[in-house]
């Protein structure tokens, strides 16, 4: 009897020593939980990962404010707006490792439909938003119509005259990416969605992450908030099928953080290609831009080299951040059209990965 009192007191102090929340992860999530307080949203998501391992997930607020559903990391999915613009490039990437594109060629090559312009438009160009294309004009963002195609989608701009001659600025276009959608089409032979799904998700086990049919019952979608006059209110209704590489899809923080792994580890492509992806290019007069081919790139306050990007949609924003050097992987969504989830993010990784005072 004596001895099994002495088994039940050290398997006691083991469960506690083992459960027992690492101070540096407590201070991350509280520091989460601050900002989405301060964002006055509804719902987040967070997944942090060191050498390929999860060192916190945890869901904040609630995926659905009327049901008052919480949010899981792995399953509550949520718009993640421009970061679409990352998972497309990898596509993009798969497609440079087989030898199947030519960055250089002009986008006709691969996107016949789309008309001839002025200038000559390399891939290059517009998966690194230099090709003169434009973003939205009035309430594009707020579209509610449904396009079954990527060239349904190209039909909204590819008429409009060029804004400059590709190469000689940076211009952000999310529409640009569109175009980067049929490229990919055309150089695959594949739709785009089925290409998404058969050579990105698929092969790093993105279980959770798809494009958003709003016509569909999708598991554990979350609710789309925005706030009005200190109270919480439904976000207007859109459809994003109009720009599903730039901005359609809908995903996890733990799908996330498996594709920031994926591009630490060379998992879809080879170093030299990621190395495309991710450096800045530069303008025809030698100006450095900070975005590659799907990625912005930089140092944070702190010194850390990072890649990733954010994403901002109706009734949704994150970002997805990568550090290199230190193997790290931040992945933030909420379902919020407004929320602090820019710069302040780097703090996360300063937090867990500064040293003990």
């Amino acid at each position: 009897m004596k001895n099994q009192v002495y088994l039940f007191i050290l398997l006691f102090i083991l469960s506690s020593s083992c459960t027992k929340e690492d101070p540096k992860v407590a201070a991350a999530e509280d520091y989460l939980e601050q900002l989405r307080v301060e964002s006055e949203s509804v719902g987040w998501t967070a997944t942090v990962s060191q050498d390929n391992k999860i060192v916190f997930s945890k869901g904040f607020g609630l995926g659905n404010y009327e049901q008052q559903v919480p949010v899981y990391p792995d399953k509550t999915k949520f718009r993640i707006g421009s970061i679409s613009k990352t998972l497309t490039a990898a596509a993009l990437g798969v497609l440079i490792e087989e030898g199947k594109i030519d960055l250089e060629a002009p986008v006709q090559k691969y996107a016949p439909y789309f008309p001839v312009k002025k200038f000559k438009i390399t891939t290059r160009q517009v998966a690194g938003h230099q090709a003169g294309i434009r973003h939205y004009n009035g309430d594009e963002f707020l579209s509610s119509k449904y396009y079954p195609t990527v060239n349904d989608g190209l039909k909204i701009f590819m008429n409009d005259t060029l804004l400059f001659e590709p190469g000689t600025k940076y211009s952000y276009s999310s529409y640009g990416f569109n175009l980067l959608s049929a490229i990919i089409e055309g150089a695959s032979g594949d739709d785009f969605l089925h290409f998404m799904q058969s050579r990105v998700f698929d092969p790093l086990n993105m279980d959770q992450t798809i494009p958003e049919h709003m016509d569909s019952l999708i598991l554990f979608r979350a609710g789309y908030y925005d706030m009005a006059e200190g109270k919480v209110i439904n976000a207007p209704y859109v459809d994003n099928s109009y720009k599903w590489a730039g901005g359609g899809f809908i995903s996890t923080s733990e799908d996330l953080v498996k594709f920031g792994n994926a591009m630490l580890n060379n998992t879809l492509f080879s170093e030299e290609v990621k190395t495309q992806l991710i450096t800045p290019q530069r303008l025809k007069n030698g100006d450095k831009t900070e975005y590659g081919m799907g990625f912005f790139s930089g140092t944070d306050e702190y010194g850390r080299a990072y890649y990733g990007h954010g994403g901002g949609s109706i009734g949704g924003c994150g970002n997805l951040i990568i550090y290199p050097n230190e193997k790290m992987v931040v992945a933030v969504i909420t379902n919020d059209t407004r929320a602090k989830v820019g710069s302040e993010l780097h703090k996360i990784a300063e937090m867990l990965l500064s040293k003990a005072q």
